[in-house]
């Protein structure tokens, strides 16, 4: 090879590895939202800007979610001059436009490159643990550390406990992952590791964060079962799985030992709150907010449902059709059902990507659960969650296009080269071995 072949193919690989090391670096300040806008937002907005300048393309397998957020932030736009201090609901509207595009360049991102998928994870692990620990030391009021809990509650670095909590549990997930399928060298790092999350996710006392992790590892664990095609290593996952759900209830019953912790514990254990429940309870809220949505179909104006209630819509529903409009709501819905649609698709089909993007997808379904008692549009990891699974999406695509030009006589369109051996697609699933191995 000529010596300026051999210094171009350095300079990519060089720039490549930049790349993926400002994308890692991304991911992992979503665990730190003390303020805002927080360094996620300036860190990422920064990024994107580079990626659109060197020629970032949108795929057409993410068109639509860009098309269906930019009429969803539209519907924003129209709602805001529904009040006279339009310029706080565009600035409402403005945020949530860029949230809506941290989605689109995560799903890009990995469309570009699948072994971003374990980037992104790794990443993402390492904040949780870290704003965790932070969460954990500030609940057991260690030296100053006490920012770091709100209402007795572990927040991390985060300013409510209620979004520090969800954020922990994918990674949760991909480190159960871990502990069963990979390596037995890092199980005593990824073990350690488990249980700072699970720990941090309990001090958290949120019930929306509790009935997620429930929910989202059942179904993950089940998938895992069903997925399995031999009966030696489902029966493995079967005796971890109960072995863990019993390690689990024993950290629980020692936790409740402690005084304060069974009081909390006690109290946030309630299904239905005493704020929850009355004729000016959430939920009587939620049925306010339904009502007054029929008569304004360009709905209300972003966050003015807290003003004229006294407390915020806790609901995405109503939120969609008070700060977004009709429109807004629409888009919502669809961008949701497209997205758990076309994501269950890929949970049983043996890809490079299954683990990353099952781990992603019942989270997100979980989200969509909790979306009906809390309000989650402004959640960064909520984006990231659907960028990843457009992004599988996307892959599927392009995985089933291969094989449709192989099977038609042609091997080598859509061949990847050999430099680039992350993105290619083999229809065997030999790379599956190569992208999950660590």
């Amino acid at each position: 090879m000529p010596a300026g072949n051999h210094r171009q193919a350095g300079d990519a690989a060089a720039v490549q590895v930049v790349a993926n090391g400002a994308i890692a670096f991304a991911v992992f300040l979503g665990g730190f939202v003390i303020f805002e806008p927080a360094p996620y937002e300036l860190f990422l907005a920064a990024l994107l800007g580079v990626w659109v300048i060197c020629g970032m393309r949108i795929p057409r397998e993410v068109a639509p979610l860009l098309f269906l957020f930019t009429l969803f932030n539209f519907g924003g736009i129209i709602s805001s001059f529904q009040i006279e201090e339009y310029t706080r609901g565009l600035i409402y509207v403005a945020v949530s436009y860029f949230l809506a595009l941290t989605s689109v360049f995560f799903a890009i991102l990995i469309k570009q490159d699948m072994g971003r998928l374990r980037l992104i994870f790794r990443a993402y692990v390492v904040a949780a643990v870290i704003t965790s620990m932070l969460g954990i030391i500030g609940y057991f009021n260690v030296g100053g550390f006490e920012i770091f809990t709100r209402y007795n509650r572990a927040m991390g670095a985060f300013q409510d406990p209620n979004v520090f909590a969800p954020f922990l549990v994918a990674p949760v997930l991909y480190l159960i992952y871990g502990v069963v399928n990979r390596s037995s060298s890092l199980m005593p790092l990824r073990a350690g590791a488990l249980v700072i999350l699970l720990l941090g996710l309990f001090l958290a006392f949120s019930r929306a964060a509790w009935g997620l992790s429930v929910v989202s590892g059942g179904l993950f664990y089940l998938l895992l079962i069903v997925n399995e095609q031999k009966a030696r290593v489902r029966l493995k996952y079967i005796v971890i799985g109960v072995a863990g759900v019993v390690a689990i209830i024993l950290l629980l019953l020692i936790a409740l030992q402690f005084d304060e912790v069974s009081k909390l514990f006690a109290e946030r254990a309630k299904a239905v709150q005493d704020y929850d429940g009355g004729q000016e309870g959430r939920f009587a809220r939620h049925l306010l907010g339904f009502e007054l949505a029929l008569t304004k179909p360009l709905g209300i104006g972003p966050l003015e449902f807290g003003y004229i209630f006294a407390e915020d819509t806790h609901n995405n529903w109503v939120k969609a059709l008070m700060d977004y409009g009709w429109l807004g709501f629409v888009c919502w819905l669809t961008i949701m059902i497209w997205t758990l649609v076309g994501g269950f698709k890929l949970m049983f089909r043996q890809r490079p990507w299954l683990p990353y993007v099952q781990i992603a997808y019942v989270v997100f379904f979980g989200h969509v659960l909790i979306g009906n008692v809390i309000d989650t549009d402004h959640w960064r990891h909520f984006y990231l969650l659907i960028g990843i699974i457009w992004g599988c999406m996307a892959l599927e695509t392009r995985w089933q296009q291969q094989r449709l030009d192989t099977a038609g006589g042609n091997p080598d369109v859509g061949r990847m080269p050999a430099t680039r051996k992350s993105q290619a697609i083999n229809p065997t699933g030999s790379a599956r071995t190569s992208l999950l191995e660590h």
